[in-house]
């Protein structure tokens, strides 16, 4: 076995000494270019991350399975040199990558050159499963037949998600000798969680030359006449059997969630070989067409008179179907590509709550796979606890051995509340008693955890101290390690208890009582309303800040509130925790320059310490967060506060392409200049392309109670230049309503198209 970090991607040097140098196979030029735009694709646990191109060059892209990276570098050559990039895209609904790319001048081979511009080049490429299909098709528009010496170099690094990320190991797995054939080339990695990983990488037609890291051609393409060249990359993983002496893993047995039959860290995956060719790409273009088609179908649509509003929504809806995969507990939607392509509990709790009211089917599959996944015991290394949420899942080398404490993490303290604020939800829209009946005994478990965390805290606040020195120092949703500190800039001791967090709490215990209630069990629903009322008294009590007219963000392990301006303050109004006249002096305070940049709210007031618009949580802007602070406004009476917010986000996505990235820096809005990118920021990110949906439900006032079958809509507000909106096909119950919001005189009303669903609106 080869113990290297890299196999394949050759270079000249590595060429057999007895193949004759000739000019059509020339070695590529240096790979590492900086690209500014990357370009995903997604299907299941495999994504691919690509620059316009269609390159991988082995930075932060790659073919990623099960949180590792198999391919780490594909890159197409002419004659030795990167064609001119025409364009580079993904299909709308995020099907299919397509670039569109032309040569440089080629050099003569057995007659005259080929001048730049004559040669088109398409490339395809679609995912199906784990395998990777792409259809290379070279058009020769010139008026001269030419040869076109065309390179596909490769390798395969194998590195954990966290490598990528630059974390070091002191050891890793083993790399095996390739395997070459006439058309293909098998690489093979086993890493120190026993689990196989094999990737086979195949072309047609056969290459004139294929070695273990660069597969050539020399093309004969007659003027006006184009050739297509295929390949596919397929990653098979099995687990091995443990071998007589081994030793288990330190921590590896965290792999293992409740109920599994088999390693959670990684999906078995067939051994057939796929086919190569035209057929293939079809097949698997076809598929991924269909499936993303099918997630619309099952969501209300929304059109609005603003075709670039539309644009958005479409871009967003079509993220959301990316993310989104299917689970044996139902849909599900992972955080975000490329750093987070994996299920996380708050993340997906949140982007379930931002489009519940369209496609409530998306809560139902978040809230099985969370109950399913909650923990049942005690672990330090997790983070765990019983009755506890997960907070994140990994299925790679690293989590399965141990090495890191993901896979299958609960440090988080807010995802357990969220939990069952989403289960309430949930049956508010849809009336759904069997699945909460289904989930009762998790809801119990989750409300008993949130319970005995506030009898254990002198005050009587979910708070949170990390257990494992390798798990997250901080565990809401600003998870840095800097993110919560007092106003002189010092961190503050654990335990640590957020804000926000105890607005979700009390919204939860009230989620409780009203489903203890309907199930007949008065002393738990009159405990459970009580727990809430305390909550809310306590943190009016201790949180309020009546010089600043604010919250602080949280309280020390010593009761001393950390006196910092920030973001999470918005959430409270956001669950409605804080009375009328301190949510709107915060609604205030948000509104203003402090928080509000002309593009979003700002996670941290710009006159706070520590704050820094290029921080990830200390001064950007986070959609999902400004999404919550709006539905704050609006619960709390400003409208008009929303409808900006909206506006906003909505001409940050205009300068994003159409896609609000996870975050993006906390700079003041500039006359003529965009917003100002976050270098590494997920894209897409499933609570940031949810975020315009939860705005837009706050604007629209649209509040839906299934069991009476009706829609309230209070005070619909649009933003400026939408004259009209519809959202069709809305699910009530059985049934379907579709309601048109339209300008006149001044106002905003709504008119529905089925008398058998109730819609009133207040004005």
């Amino acid at each position: 076995m080869l113990d290297t970090d890299t196999l394949g991607a050759r270079t000249r040097a590595d060429e057999p000494e007895d193949r004759e140098p000739d000019e059509v196979f020339i070695a590529p030029e240096n790979p590492y270019i900086a690209r500014s735009s990357q370009y995903v694709l997604k299907s299941g646990d495999t994504f691919v991350v690509n620059d316009p191109l269609g390159d991988i060059i082995g930075h932060d892209d790659g073919l990623f399975v099960n949180d590792t990276r198999t391919l780490s570098q594909l890159r197409l050559t002419f004659g030795g040199r990167a064609p001119s990039l025409l364009s580079g895209n993904v299909s709308n609904d995020n099907a299919a990558f397509t670039a569109h790319l032309t040569n440089h001048p080629l050099p003569p081979v057995g007659g005259e050159g080929t001048p730049q511009g004559v040669i088109h080049v398409e490339r395809m490429r679609v995912l199906s499963g784990t395998v990777l299909y792409e259809a290379i098709t070279l058009t020769n528009y010139g008026s001269n037949d030419a040869v076109v010496p065309l390179s596909i170099s490769f390798a395969c690094d194998f590195k954990d998600m966290f490598e990528v990320r630059g974390l070091s190991r002191p050891k890793r797995g083993m790399l095996e000798p390739p395997t070459v054939g006439k058309c293909d080339v098998q690489l093979r990695y086993t890493g120190l969680d026993r689990i196989q990983r094999d990737v086979r990488i195949a072309f047609a037609p056969e290459p004139d030359h294929l070695d273990s890291g660069r597969a050539d051609y020399s093309i004969e393409l007659s003027a006006q006449a184009c050739v297509s060249i295929y390949l596919s990359v397929a990653v098979e993983a099995r687990a091995l059997a443990l071998a007589a002496g081994d030793v288990e893993a330190p921590g590896a047995q965290v792999a293992q969630p409740p109920h599994s039959t088999h390693p959670a860290h990684i999906t078995q995956v067939d051994t057939v070989r796929p086919r190569v060719g035209r057929a293939a790409v079809r097949t698997a273009l076809a598929s991924a067409h269909l499936a993303m088609r099918e997630r619309r179908r099952v969501t209300a649509r929304i059109r609005t008179s603003n075709p670039l509003f539309n644009a958005w929504l479409e871009r967003s809806f079509a993220d959301l179907g990316l993310l989104t995969t299917d689970l044996s507990t139902g849909p599900y939607p992972y955080a975000g590509i490329p750093w987070f392509s994996t299920p996380f509990g708050r993340d997906a709790v949140v982007t379930s709550l931002q489009t519940l009211w369209l496609q409530p089917w998306l809560a139902r599959g978040v809230l099985r796979f969370l109950a399913d996944h909650q923990a049942r015991e005690d672990s330090a290394f997790r983070d765990a606890s019983a009755g506890k949420i997960m907070h994140e899942m990994r299925k790679s080398e690293m989590a399965g051995t141990g090495e890191v404490p993901f896979a299958l993490y609960y440090g988080g303290v807010d995802t357990t509340p969220l939990f069952i604020v989403l289960a309430g939800a949930y049956f508010t829209r849809t009336g759904d008693e069997a699945l909460i009946s289904e989930l009762w005994p998790a809801l119990e478990r989750a409300a008993q955890w949130v319970a005995g965390v506030c009898d254990k805290n002198p005050h009587g606040f979910v708070d949170y101290q990390c257990a494992s020195e390798r798990g997250l120092a901080n565990q809401g949703w600003k998870d840095s390690h800097d993110s919560v500190f007092h106003a002189d800039g010092r961190m503050p001791d654990g335990p640590i208890a957020l804000v926000e967090v105890q607005a979700y709490a009390s919204a939860a215990f009230d989620a409780m009582a009203h489903f203890a209630a309907r199930r007949g069990l008065a002393d738990d629903a009159a405990r459970y309303a009580a727990r809430s009322q305390s909550l809310r008294e306590r943190v009016e009590d201790l949180f309020w800040m009546p010089d600043l007219d604010f919250y602080g963000i949280a309280l020390d392990g010593h009761g001393d509130l950390c006196r910092v301006l920030a973001s999470n303050a918005g959430h409270l109004l956001a669950f409605g925790l804080p009375s009328r006249e301190r949510g709107e002096a915060v609604a205030r305070k948000l509104e203003s320059t402090l928080f509000h940049t002309g593009w979003g709210v700002r996670t941290l007031g710009a006159n706070q310490p520590r704050f820094n618009p290029m921080s990830y949580h200390n001064g950007s802007v986070w959609p999902h967060d400004t999404a919550l602070c709006a539905r704050g406004l609006a619960r709390y009476g400003d409208k008009e506060a929303a409808v900006a917010l909206l506006q906003a986000l909505f001409e940050a996505a205009v300068n994003f392409d159409m896609r609000l990235p996870e975050l993006f820096c906390g700079f003041m809005r500039q006359r003529g200049e965009p917003p100002t990118a976050y270098p590494v920021a997920c894209l897409p990110q499933a609570w940031a392309a949810g975020s315009p949906f939860m705005i837009l439900e706050a604007c629209l006032g649209i509040k839906i109670d299934a069991a009476r079958e009706e829609v309230l809509i209070e005070q619909p507000a649009l933003p400026e230049g939408i004259d009209w909106l519809e959202v069709r096909n809305l699910r009530i119950g059985a049934k379907t309503v579709s309601i048109v919001f339209s300008r006149v005189g001044g106002k905003v009303v709504a008119s529905a198209d089925n008398r058998d669903v109730r819609v009133a609106t207040v004005l």
